[in-house]
């Protein structure tokens, strides 16, 4: 038995039409509406994790348990362990369960988001990349393994996480409590879509999100813009002028704290070559937006990004004729790992200062829309990423590219901060997927092709000269 019978094996699941193929088992999952920014949802992340997660794992041999999360109302953690001898190495997987918002009635072709339907390679459903459809390919992967090899030839840990949409709430402190449970001495999994579409990528880290509200409170209640007009400061033009002298109008920032520094030449090494393309469908990049000097993939991957997400000035749905006495920005940075975090809110608070901006306040958003992900990065020369890039070439026959650092934000700063293990991550979906909006989707060839190569990795790690830290 080979690596080529395990992917076969997978390509069988995968072309599958029946009722235990992969788009089958991917419908039982999408149908579970876990949306964890929806308070009424936690009984289906709780079904979700008991009954669909882990008794397929159990079939495969693993022990499952699913941790309560600290925090009231936030989804839980489950763990999957299979042990099969403490000398061999142990792989971390790791997966999210719970999805967005299903925004149902906003999708194309009035379709429902928590059932697939096709559209040539394109599969549509909530969750279907992010991440439901990602973490289902790493089982079908290791059931291959076993089927054909009769072992994995390393351990294996799997961790499903229902509340990462959430901002991952609870997830540290269960990892605090639980330490011993979650080591392992690498960490190998999917999610987020690949950098360019046409060839593979492995992902070393991810930036950190931090979400704040900018405020200017001057009055109460709002005066006659034509009596008062020109007599009262506004509120908008205030904090307008706050925001542009954050960024300026070709994204560049202006807060000299907020400009990473010391950036690794072996970072800046790994993206040589590499590029975003999201494919035809896609936004057309505005190569005149953000750092001046930097490639695409360099501004994604070792710089920081700031965005107002939302303004609020007035009644927009209904104007009238008056000085506002409030406006409100919801802002966010997502940022490297030369950003840290606790530095990011004090360099905001003295820039704004320093401009003349005093009366622009600093709040947190509420509860349910933080976000504190922080970041985190494998060094590219770490031999966890070396080997785990040439195990992809071989299983592609062709190269695979290295992103030092995704543009989005998850647990991995989590990983890293708690567990001390290198990480990567092999992304199966791409750029114009919509997740996090309507018409989230798939498509089948990326998705096979992904399956060919966790399922060679994992054969791989298998092997006498698997990786061995």
């Amino acid at each position: 038995m080979s690596r080529s019978d395990a992917i076969e094996k997978s390509r069988a699941c995968y072309d599958d039409d029946g009722s235990e193929g992969y788009y089958a088992r991917l419908q039982d999952l999408v149908s579970v509406k876990t949306e964890s920014q929806n308070p009424d949802r936690l009984d289906e992340h709780y079904d979700y994790t008991k009954n669909h997660i882990a008794p397929t794992l159990e079939g495969l041999g693993y022990t499952a348990r699913v941790f309560d999360n600290p925090f009231e109302g936030c989804g839980p953690v489950m763990l999957a362990e299979r042990i099969e001898d403490e000398s061999l190495p142990t792989l971390l997987c790791y997966g999210h369960g719970d999805v967005v918002l299903g925004m149902e009635g906003r999708w194309e072709e009035d379709r429902d988001p928590w059932t697939l339907s096709v559209d040539g390679d394109r599969v549509y459903g909530r969750g279907t990349a992010d991440n439901k459809g990602q973490h289902l390919a790493h089982f079908v992967a290791l059931q291959s393994v076993l089927e054909t090899r009769g072992k994995l030839g390393f351990n294996s840990k799997i961790v499903i996480e229902q509340g990462e949409e959430n901002g991952s709430k609870g997830f540290r402190e269960v990892i605090v409590a639980n330490r011993d449970a979650f080591k392992a001495d690498a960490f190998f999994s999917s999610d987020g879509p690949r950098a360019e579409i046409t060839r593979p990528n492995i992902s070393l880290g991810n930036r950190g999100c931090l979400n704040f509200n900018l405020v200017v409170d001057l009055r109460e209640g709002g005066h006659h813009s034509g009596n008062w007009g020109g007599l009262l400061r506004s509120p908008s033009a205030i904090l307008s002028n706050a925001i542009s002298s954050i960024i300026t109008p070709n994204g560049v920032i202006q807060i000299d704290a907020w400009r990473p520094r010391n950036i690794p030449q072996s970072v800046r090494d790994a993206l040589k070559g590499v590029d975003r393309d999201a494919g035809e469908s896609a936004p057309q990049i505005d190569d005149d937006y953000g750092e001046p000097g930097l490639s695409r993939a360099e501004k994604v991957s070792i710089w920081n990004s700031f965005e107002v997400l939302a303004m609020e000035i007035g009644t927009p749905d209904r104007p009238v004729n008056a000085v506002p006495p409030r406006a409100r920005a919801w802002c966010q940075l997502r940022h490297v790992v030369e950003t840290p975090q606790d530095t990011i809110l004090p360099a905001l608070r003295e820039h704004l200062d320093a401009n003349g901006f005093e009366e622009v306040q600093i709040e947190d958003p509420p509860f349910e829309n933080r976000g504190y992900f922080e970041p985190g990065r494998t060094d590219p020369d770490h031999p966890w990423a070396e080997w785990l890039k040439r195990a992809v070439g071989r299983v592609g026959g062709g190269p695979c590219g290295v992103v030092s650092c995704s543009g989005g934000s998850n647990v991995t700063g989590i990983i890293q901060a708690e567990l001390g293990m290198p990480f990567a991550w092999l992304p199966m979906s791409y750029l114009a997927c919509s997740q996090h909006a309507p018409n989230e989707h798939i498509l089948r060839p990326l998705m096979r092709d992904g399956l060919d190569l966790i399922t060679g990795v994992y054969w791989e790690m298998g092997e006498a000269d698997g990786y061995r830290p």
